[in-house]
């Protein structure tokens, strides 16, 4: 099996995501899962995909990730492994869109508008 690779963004983290047969190892920037995310939690949203299709064992995935917080690297790389996991076999798509993973959260954060303390938050107001 070749090199299988795509990308999944969320909020402003970019993951890309290499997909070869292996063992089950997940590398992320040169580091293991479970140093660069130390929460059960992100490492839950991580694996997703592989749990959903039950192939946590077949492939070894490295990950490139920048930008954004770990809440939105994590899902960024769930969607980066959803897409790679299609890619391979297109048919298992039904079962990760059924659970959600191959649509792209597409909120991002709202610009602070001038004269405001933030997006929408007005200053508070004072009768004298």
């Amino acid at each position: 099996m070749e090199v299988i690779n795509a990308l999944g963004r969320r909020k402003s983290a970019v993951a890309r995501v290499y997909v070869t047969a292996g063992t089950g190892k997940i590398t992320i920037n040169k580091r293991d899962l479970t140093e660069y995310f130390p929460s059960a939690i992100l490492q839950y949203v991580v694996k997703q995909p592989l749990e959903t299709l039950e192939v946590a064992d077949k492939y070894d995935i490295s990950l490139n990730i920048f930008g954004g917080g770990f809440t939105g690297q994590s899902q960024a790389a769930r969607l980066a492994i959803a897409r790679a996991l299609v890619k391979i076999n297109a048919d298992d798509k039904s079962a990760l869109r059924k659970q959600g993973f191959m649509t792209r959260d597409s909120r991002e954060v709202e610009r602070k508008k001038p004269g405001r303390p933030k997006a929408r938050r007005r200053f508070q107001f004072s009768k004298r």
